[in-house]
């Protein structure tokens, strides 16, 4: 029996991974810019001799999914969104590039310019932002950064800087454990793309609510299954006992 209740207690294990995905995807339903995990089971058959009856249930992650979510229009100057394609660069706590397609930015006491989780927006160099005191600030729609200097006239703008957008493949792009989307390591990164800088609105997350919901039913409904496969595995083993008993 303990073939049928290591497979049971495989498949249990790979379904709780599978809901703690959904879960996730769930968990970020409402985080702008948010892009959520596939996920899927598939047959993992044993090597060697003596093994070769055995498959287990193996749960992966395969993709990403790069869908772009809805439109959420918020007129704020510093939320932007990159459209299809595109993506804006910002820099990770390790000090790489990360890619992001919609970021609400503020500004640090320092002038520097952040996203909402404090990492810092690069420029078409790959350096952070710095804005320098001032009345306004516009961003043009290919991610020209424009500001009014603090005791300037209302109509003297300033040209300070461009967002770093580019454009990848998007079949190369990967989501780490840590939630940054980045190019594999070793890729050389992208160049300054040609892509179009939406101001006033936030792209919302991807996840469609009512289906992750249907994925957990579905996902705790096999967690069920397994587990009832092993309390049959125990009672056909305590059935062999007592076959075994009465000899």
């Amino acid at each position: 029996m303990d073939r049928m209740l290591y497979i049971s207690m495989s498949g249990a294990k790979e379904v709780m991974l599978a809901q703690a995905n959904n879960a996730n995807n769930l968990a970020n339903a409402t985080t702008d810019g948010f892009k959520q995990d596939f996920n899927e089971f598939r047959a993992q058959h044993m090597q060697g001799p003596g093994w070769h009856t055995r498959t287990y249930a193996l749960d992966e992650r395969p993709a990403t999914d790069f869908t772009p979510g809805a439109v959420k229009v918020t007129g704020r100057e510093l939320d932007v969104m990159v459209q299809p394609n595109g993506f804006l660069a910002i820099q990770t706590p390790e000090g790489d590039e990360a890619f992001t397609r919609t970021a609400s930015m503020q500004l640090t006491a320092d002038g520097d310019l952040v996203d909402v989780n404090g990492h810092p927006i690069l420029n078409v160099g790959g350096a952070p932002i710095n804005i320098p005191p001032s009345r306004n600030i516009t961003i043009g729609d290919d991610g020209t950064i424009s500001i009014v200097p603090e005791g300037s006239p209302s109509n003297q703008l300033v040209v300070l800087d461009q967002l770093r957008l580019v454009e990848p493949d998007i079949k190369q792009l990967q989501k780490g454990l840590d939630g940054f989307i980045r190019l594999p390591q070793g890729e050389a990164p992208p160049q300054q793309a040609n892509v179009k800088v939406v101001s006033g609105a936030l792209e919302s997350s991807n996840v469609n609510t009512a289906e992750a919901l249907v994925n957990m039913i579905e996902l705790s409904r096999k967690y069920e299954m397994q587990v009832k496969m092993m309390s049959t595995a125990k009672t056909h083993a305590q059935k062999s006992d007592q076959l075994l008993s009465l000899r």
